[in-house]
């Protein structure tokens, strides 16, 4: 049987979950890749460099490389137009548009839901607060585009035979947004590659893209407020801000390279996270150092993260309820009374329960169901 694989976009900036993803897909299928775009193929750091990948028209538009999202209106017809009549299988990994592909009734289309199109639905009104498109005659355009998007999202769901989420907590929004089932699989975290210790230094550390969502000037504000040391990794169009709020307690480092992210992550006395994620890699990378987690205890922190106070004997970290600074300040303070009682070496243990390994034969098991399921395509 011929398998293609679905992707949004493959750019040198897109490195995050949904990408690794892909890549323990493409280890154990032997399929053909799609995206919207893609600068990785001619990306001789890449492990995509020089493979055949199918685009669509964006990947002339003016400035696509470093974002497509400008031309967000664009996307589900772009999508369309790839023709992958000639597989029997389309596995898609998607975040935006990757499963509205078309296929015919002969095809089996499983798709690995990272999350339901986030500008339609959860972060709609960030999305317009943000962009310049939000007020104004400009501003009811753009609401009238998300409404219409939110339209195709959900008929584009019917194309799909199997849903996959990366955590109970999509699973639930693929629920909501599209009334479909998804299997929970969790994503593949390269645990292996983050060294391990026991022996923590005394600095906080969070590591994302400085972009509203991610609450990081909540951060900014608690750690000021607590006068402990706190190290930011990262960038994005918040930098000017958060740098404007941190008080001389507070380090911005910007970007920074794998090495060193993951050299402050295993000396850091916790891991600060204030961001609801669908499932939220960043909290199993630092569990795989030893380094305790404070997270915001909603979404897929829930399900990555134990709460010392619930779980006394294997907890690997701590949660706040609210995205206030209060409530931040409050659970770095109960962590300091709790980080006696949280073993390193069961952190450890605890993220090796997400390995790719696991990844791997989850998936692949839930492909072979599938296929039981739709007999006609084994001949």
């Amino acid at each position: 049987m011929k398998y293609a694989l679905v992707h949004e976009w493959l750019t040198p900036k897109a490195t995050g979950g949904s990408e690794l993803v892909v890549k323990e897909i493409l280890h154990h299928v032997d399929a053909d890749l799609y995206a919207l775009i893609d600068f990785e193929s001619n990306n001789p750091e890449s492990y995509l460099y020089q493979r055949q990948i199918g685009k669509t028209f964006l990947q002339h538009f003016p400035f696509a490389r470093n974002g497509i999202q400008k031309y967000l209106p664009f996307l589900p017809l772009a999508i369309e137009q790839l023709d992958l009549r000639q597989y029997d299988v389309i596995l898609s990994s998607s975040h935006a548009v990757a499963k509205g592909v078309l296929t015919t009734a002969d095809q089996l289309h499983i798709c690995y839901c990272h999350s339901p199109m986030r500008y339609a639905w959860d972060l709609t009104f960030d999305y317009l607060r943000s962009s310049q498109m939000g007020n104004g005659v400009a501003g009811w355009v753009t609401r009238y585009l998300l409404h219409r998007l939110r339209q195709w999202d959900v008929l584009s769901a019917n194309r799909v035979d199997y849903f996959i989420a990366n955590s109970h907590y999509t699973a639930r929004r693929i629920w909501r947004c599209y009334r479909r089932e998804a299997k929970v699989i969790y994503p593949p975290v390269n645990v292996a590659e983050f060294p391990f210790s026991p022996h923590k230094e005394d600095f906080y550390l969070t590591v994302c893209r400085l972009v509203s969502y991610k609450q990081v000037s909540l951060i900014v504000k608690a750690f000021n407020q607590l006068q402990r040391p706190l190290i930011i990794i990262g960038t994005g169009s918040e930098m000017k801000q958060i740098r404007q709020l941190a008080n001389s307690n507070i380090q911005i480092l910007g970007w920074q390279p794998d090495d060193v992210v993951k050299k402050y992550m295993t000396k850091a006395k916790a891991f600060v996270y204030a961001a609801c994620e669908d499932f939220g890699i960043a909290l199993v990378e630092a569990q795989a150092c030893g380094t305790p987690v404070i997270a915001y205890g909603v979404g897929g922190a829930t399900e990555t993260v134990r709460d010392v106070r619930s779980y006394k004997d294997t907890g690997t970290g701590i949660f706040f309820k609210m995205q206030t600074q209060a409530a931040l300040v409050e659970a770095v303070e109960k962590f300091e009374m709790y980080q006696d009682a949280l073993d390193p070496e069961y952190m450890r243990s605890h993220a090796a329960e997400f390995s790719p390994q696991n990844f791997a034969k989850r998936y692949l098991d839930f492909l072979d169901q599938c296929h039981q399921q739709k007999p006609n395509l084994a001949g």
